[in-house]
């Protein structure tokens, strides 16, 4: 009983003293090449060790010597050096596998970032830390970001995630803590416009939001002018590659890229 209580503290120690780390594990880090590793056993004192994985993805341990971990997830590692401290060294061992030092994770980063490149993932890394590691994203940053993967069932293969910015910034979203992996191609796309021209107050490009309608452009563009006739607002739009005039289209039609708002002047 007194044994079982003192493991219960240490486990609660430890989860308070590497409370950072935990995120890790609980995403699936995966260890590689450069990553240094703390390893504790319990009532084991002597066999800490902090060890680094080499080119050949293993680490030395005492009495075991080579362990082969490349790409196992951090309970991986503590669950096969505990297989391997069993095979006649240690009665039960219980292990504890920490990361010191991110350092073979690495993912790219391009489109509207500021400092597009390559980066390195410090442990659990979000999309939006990744994006912050970028310099955050560009003025003409769009809502749409695709993250291009390895499939682990097919390495050959590329699995494609899409991401809405906006509902991941709200914390709404689906991918709301999505995770970037080793190896992740990420493209921030550039915002598409929208031009609101004739009888309103501001006219301009304007930044596309997915939503938004002919009243919302106009009120982007400072609402119309005394002289408007809003019964009669046309809408340009290229369609296949060609130019179409939508006429007298009703204040909550929704726009689109490249869409050319034409508020007319009143006859009266």
């Amino acid at each position: 009983m007194t044994r079982q209580i003192s493991r219960l503290v240490l486990i609660l120690f430890l989860i308070v003293l590497f409370g950072q780390f935990s995120s890790a594990e609980e995403l699936d880090y995966r260890v590689g090449e450069g990553d240094v590793l703390k390893v504790m056993v319990y009532d084991n004192p002597d066999l800490e060790t902090t060890t680094r994985v080499s080119g050949k993805g293993v680490i030395l341990f005492p009495l075991v010597g080579e362990i082969a971990i490349d790409g196992l997830s951090i309970s991986e590692v503590a669950q096969k050096i505990a297989s391997k401290l069993a095979q006649g060294y240690i009665l039960d061992p219980q292990v504890s596998v920490f990361v010191e030092t991110f350092g073979s994770q690495k993912a790219t980063i391009m489109g509207e970032v500021v400092v597009p490149g390559l980066y390195e993932l410090s442990g659990a890394t979000t999309l939006m830390e990744m994006i912050s590691k970028a310099g955050g994203l560009t003025d003409e940053a769009g809502d749409v970001v695709t993250i291009r993967r390895k499939n682990p069932a097919n390495p050959d293969q590329d699995d494609t995630i899409t991401v809405n910015l906006k509902n991941l910034m709200e914390r709404n979203g689906t991918n709301a803590k999505l995770t970037i992996r080793g190896g992740d191609s990420i493209f921030v796309s550039k915002a598409g416009v929208f031009y609101v021209t004739g009888q309103v107050n501001k006219p301009d490009a304007y930044k596309f939001e997915a939503g938004t309608s002919v009243i919302k452009a106009v009120t982007m563009a400072g609402g119309f002018t005394e002289l408007a006739s809003q019964k009669r607002i046309q809408i340009i739009r290229q369609v296949n590659g060609s130019e179409r005039v939508l006429e007298k289209v009703p204040l909550h039609t929704p726009v689109k890229p490249d869409d050319v708002i034409m508020v007319p002047e009143s006859f009266f």
